[in-house]
């Protein structure tokens, strides 16, 4: 293989770990994201765009 081939490969290569490594960290922050929406939403916090019924 030539040195140029194995530039190459390497830099697909690196750019396919790090787009991997980012995907998978969106993915994790995600998850984290409706955990903790879910935990407020329990709690009984609400946006203030939701449009709530006053009494």
């Amino acid at each position: 293989m030539s040195a140029h081939a194995l530039f190459v490969t390497a830099a697909y290569a690196i750019t396919a770990v790090v787009l991997a490594g980012l995907i998978g960290w969106i993915l994790l922050d995600q998850r984290a994201r409706k955990r903790e929406l879910a935990a407020l939403q329990a709690a009984g916090v609400r946006r203030r765009s939701d449009k709530a019924v006053k009494s």
